[in-house]
C-alpha cells in the first residue's frame, strides 16, 4: 500500500512557530487598549514585506493589453471568476478592439460571446453603455483620472483604482472582498464600507505601495487566507495576525487548503512563477491558471 503524501506548504513561504503565532494573537486580543498608531503602522508594513516575499509575482489576475481591456474585463468580472473572464475576453477584444467598436457592435453578437460569464444580457448593456460614454466624452480613450473614471457607467472607486494602478501606474488601493476581509483580520481597520477601509489602510502605507499591496492581499486571500477556512497553519504572517486560529493551525491540514499555484500538486507551476515566468508566458505554454 502506497502511503499518502502529507501536504506541505511551499518551501519559499516564511515558517512561523505555532507557539509564537498563538502568543501573538492572544496578546493582541487581550490588551485593554488599542494598538498605538506607530505600532500598527510598523506591523502593517511588516506584513506587506512578508507578503512581498511570498508573492513576488503578484499582478492583476485579469489579462489585458490596454486600459480599455482592463476596464471592460473588470466590469465583466462581477459575480464570476477572473479565470472565466480571461477565457472569454480574447474573443471579445478580437471582435471589439476599441471602445468605438464595442459601442457599435451588434448586441446579440456580444451577448453570445460573453454568455459563459452569466448575466450576459445585463453585462452586454453595461459594457456597451460604458464604451459609448468613453467615445462621447473622452474621444474613445479611457481617462486616466479617478474623478473621470468614476463618472463612467458601472465604474466605482474599486474598478477605477484597478485601472489606475495596473494600466496607468497611478497608485491606488483596490478594496474588493478579499482586501476588505484581510484588512479587518489584520486589524488594520474595523470598517465594512470600502471607502472607509481604503482610507484607513491608505494611512498606514506610502502611496507608492498601494497598488502592490492591493495585489498581494488579493493573492493572499485567494491562496491562504480564505473566507471560511483560512489556512492559518501555513500562513507566513501568522505571528503578525490577531486573527490567527480562525482556521486550522495544523500544518498538514492547513496545507491541504492551499489554492492556485500553492495547491499540492502544482509545485512546478509555482517554481515557474518564482523563476520569473509571466502569466502570459505560462498561458501560452498551456498552463490553466486556476485553482
Amino acid at each position: 500500500m502506497v502511503p499518502t503524501a502529507v501536504p506541505r506548504p511551499p518551501a519559499h513561504l516564511r515558517v512561523v512557530d505555532p507557539a509564537k503565532a498563538r502568543a501573538g494573537a492572544a496578546r493582541r486580543r487581550r490588551t485593554g487598549s488599542p494598538e498605538s498608531p506607530l505600532a500598527l503602522k510598523r506591523r502593517a508594513r511588516r506584513i506587506n514585506a512578508v507578503l512581498a516575499e511570498a508573492y513576488p509575482y503578484a499582478v492583476a489576475e485579469l489579462d489585458f493589453r490596454s486600459p480599455y481591456e482592463l476596464l471592460v474585463a473588470t466590469v465583466l468580472s462581477a459575480q464570476t471568476t477572473d479565470v472565466r473572464v480571461n477565457a472569454t475576453t480574447p474573443r471579445l477584444f478580437a471582435a471589439c478592439p476599441t471602445p468605438r467598436a464595442l459601442a457599435e457592435a451588434d448586441e446579440a453578437e456580444i451577448q453570445e460571446i460573453i454568455r459563459p460569464l452569466g448575466f450576459y444580457r445585463a453585462k452586454t448593456r453595461a459594457i456597451r453603455t460604458l464604451a459609448q460614454k468613453i467615445v462621447d466624452d473622452h474621444d474613445g480613450e479611457v481617462p486616466g483620472r479617478l474623478e473621470d473614471l468614476v463618472t463612467l457607467p458601472g465604474v466605482g472607486r474599486k474598478t477605477a483604482n484597478v485601472v489606475l494602478g495596473n494600466a496607468f501606474g497611478i497608485p491606488g488601493i483596490t478594496v474588493d472582498t478579499h482586501f476588505g476581509r484581510l484588512a479587518r483580520r489584520f486589524g488594520w481597520t474595523a470598517e465594512e464600507d470600502p471607502v472607509k477601509v481604503e482610507r484607513d489602510v491608505a494611512a498606514l502605507f506610502a502611496p507608492r505601495d498601494w497598488t502592490d499591496l492591493s495585489q498581494r492581499l488579493v493573492y493572499h486571500g485567494r491562496r491562504i487566507c480564505h473566507s471560511r477556512r483560512p489556512a492559518c497553519g501555513v500562513c507566513p504572517v501568522a505571528d503578525l495576525c490577531p486573527s490567527y486560529g480562525e482556521g486550522p493551525t495544523d500544518t498538514a491540514q492547513a496545507a491541504a487548503l492551499l489554492k492556485y499555484e500553492f495547491a499540492p500538486g502544482r509545485e512546478e507551476l509555482l517554481e515557474l512563477f518564482l523563476a520569473g515566468r509571466s502569466r502570459a508566458q505560462l498561458q501560452a505554454d498551456g498552463w490553466p491558471l486556476s485553482s
